[in-house]
């Protein structure tokens, strides 16, 4: 009995090292004090996760977050951005926001701005597709700060955004349930917050490999509250050395492509970071990445998945779907 009993230990023991720790995606991990994080160009920025926040700046954010900039594009206007002005009615009547049709609202991660290639990359797909109030947001003041003050300042600058698309709703009648906010790195943790700040009443929030460095205890972060449907998808789970991603489930529906830690084609962490927007971007156009609900996480690992099937990503405002998503994607455009 003894024996056998010794044989069945060792056999567990062997199974569970033969799965990589790092394919677990434990919540209770912890980063090194010091990383790389890249900008929106793929410059590599050494942070102090330990570093004292610039409270000047943040108290700055919080009294003042008209700081941040809305830049709508249109099928009128899809290269040259008009800005719309919370509690500026004039900015909003004057422009060509048309409260019939969707509107999208993209936002940056860290050391990025309305030009970091995510934007215009998703604003194209959709004004190609469908007429769309697309609605760039530019939080640069505080994305350029050191990454310890920009986490700090993520729920102020989520809470501007939410109270903007509150009075563009109030005034246009525009239904919050035709707005869709997607954010990528710390941005998915901004439209997080101002998902929580509508009461989680936008129909879709879409966080893209969501940053991890920081936010796996982080009450501020994205969550399945935050909007009727709230959708991520993990592409530099955060368990590998120098992984972005917070790598856990945060969301409705939360997908893995290839297992959500690298990505085929991908030789860095920056590759396998920007391939969430990617993916996005290709699912607007094609709506064609299917993922199989898992039942654990070693199943997620092992790429054993056999439950139902969900679309990742997309377009459609009445999206629904819950649980945790394995797929597989080739290494090319539209992957």
């Amino acid at each position: 009995m003894e024996k056998s009993f010794l044989c069945l230990l060792l056999i567990a023991v062997y199974a569970a090292s033969a799965i990589p720790t790092s394919s677990l995606y434990s919540e209770d991990h912890s980063y090194p004090r010091y990383i790389d994080f890249p900008d929106g160009e793929g410059n590599m920025h050494k942070v102090d996760l330990e570093a004292e926040p610039d409270m000047e700046l943040l108290n700055n954010i919080e009294r003042n977050p008209a700081n941040n900039q809305y830049l709508l594009f249109t099928r009128r206007n899809p290269d040259n951005p008009q800005s719309l002005v919370i509690n500026d009615a004039a900015s909003i009547a004057n422009s060509n926001f048309n409260p019939n049709a969707p509107t999208v609202v993209v936002v940056h991660g860290w050391l990025s701005n309305q030009n970091t290639n995510i934007n215009p990359t998703i604003r194209d797909v959709y004004l190609r597709k469908l007429e769309t109030n697309v609605i760039v947001m530019d939080w640069r003041r505080l994305a350029l700060s050191d990454y310890a003050t920009a986490v700090r300042g993520v729920p102020a600058v989520g809470r501007g955004l939410g109270r903007f698309l509150a009075f563009l709703s109030e005034l246009t009648g525009q239904p919050l349930t035709q707005m869709h906010l997607i954010g990528f790195s710390l941005g998915a943790h901004v439209v997080g917050n101002a998902g929580r700040e509508l009461g989680g009443k936008v129909a879709r929030v879409t966080a893209l490999d969501p940053a991890g460095p920081l936010w796996n205890l982080n009450s501020n972060r994205v969550n399945p509250n935050d909007g009727i449907y709230v959708e991520a998808i993990h592409t530099d789970g955060g368990y590998t050395v120098g992984g972005l991603g917070i790598g856990s489930n945060v969301a409705n529906a939360d997908f893995y492509p290839n297992g959500g830690i690298s990505q085929p084609g991908c030789l860095t962490n920056f590759c396998n970071h920007n391939r969430a927007w990617e993916f996005f971007a290709a699912t607007v156009t094609y709506n064609h990445l299917v993922g199989r609900l898992c039942n654990n996480q070693i199943q997620l690992s092992l790429n054993t998945c056999r439950g139902a099937e969900l679309r990742m990503g997309n377009d459609i405002l009445t999206k629904s779907g819950s649980g945790m998503y394995r797929l597989d994607t080739s290494r090319r455009y539209p992957y």
